[in-house]
């Protein structure tokens, strides 16, 4: 059942919980927002099953449509399971809380999830997110890793804030699934990894070695870290220092490239095969 029901616009509540579609907010509050019935689905799954994460996600509140409520009543029961009130706002509350042109009706307030670099334990894969800007791609890129079996995924304090309303919709609900680390400098997350075992690759288009390869040699077999760099240039040489060296996807045919996302896909599924045949 719905705890209360907002109308109008001009709420000091709903006011409050607009304002997390800004950086500035959700940093100073340490919460953001997760729109869409899947993204809260997700949220409200990994707030109530108690999976050991380093730190608990947290859905805060909830705030949907009668529609919405109608046609999604397994999230009802998962709120009240989870003891997370439901707010039913009418469609222009919910258009001035949505940062979608269409929205779905439902949006949920969550809790930062964010764990610290330290908190991992022994891992096995691990992507890392440097100089990445789009918050579309670095969501893809986190929902990839996810399906992949990846351990975490790094954010790092140059990348895109996965926070951000676009990252977290494009991460459909993988944002919930596994330990993000945000904001640690690309040089102490490969000293991390490799302290943990792992050997790190620099995922770069020019690299010397291809992938295919790198996985006959076994270089793959083992923990791997990767490193993913900027949609536009990559990753800088002082970076590609820093790992154990750059591995190329093969282009077969007369793409001139891959995007960020699809080689990241690549490279993480490859590894995932490797280190499962190994």
């Amino acid at each position: 059942m719905a705890s209360h029901e907002f109308t109008s616009v001009r709420s000091p509540r709903i006011k409050g919980v607009r304002r997390l579609a800004k950086r500035t907010f959700r940093q100073r509050e340490r919460r953001f927002l997760a729109e869409g019935p899947q993204a809260v689905r997700e949220a409200l799954s990994a707030a109530g099953d108690g999976r050991p994460r380093g730190a608990a996600p947290g859905v805060v509140e909830v705030f949907a449509t009668t529609e919405a409520m109608q046609r999604h009543l397994d999230l009802a029961d998962a709120a009240r399971e989870a003891g997370v009130p439901i707010h039913r706002v009418s469609l222009d509350v919910m258009s001035e809380l949505a940062q979608t042109v269409t929205p779905q009706g439902v949006i949920a307030v969550c809790e930062f999830v964010d764990v610290p670099l330290e908190s991992l334990g022994d891992v096995r894969m691990v992507a890392v997110l440097s100089h990445v800007r789009d918050p579309g791609n670095a969501g893809t890129v986190l929902r990839t890793a996810d399906a992949a079996g990846a351990d975490a995924v790094v954010f790092t304090d140059a990348s895109v804030d996965p926070y951000n309303g676009k990252c977290v919709r494009a991460s459909a609900g993988s944002l919930f699934h596994l330990p993000v680390i945000v904001g640690v400098p690309v040089a102490r997350a490969v000293d991390f990894l490799r302290g943990a075992g792992a050997r790190v690759w620099a995922a770069d288009g020019g690299g010397p070695r291809d992938l295919h390869t790198a996985a006959d040699a076994g270089d793959l077999d083992g923990p791997v870290g990767w490193v993913f760099g900027n949609e536009a240039w990559g990753l800088p040489e002082e970076t590609v220092a820093l790992t154990d060296g750059a591995v190329s996807v093969p282009i077969y045919g007369g793409a001139e490239s891959l995007n960020l996302a699809t080689a990241a896909a690549v490279c993480l599924y490859t590894t995932a095969r490797q280190q499962r045949r190994s």
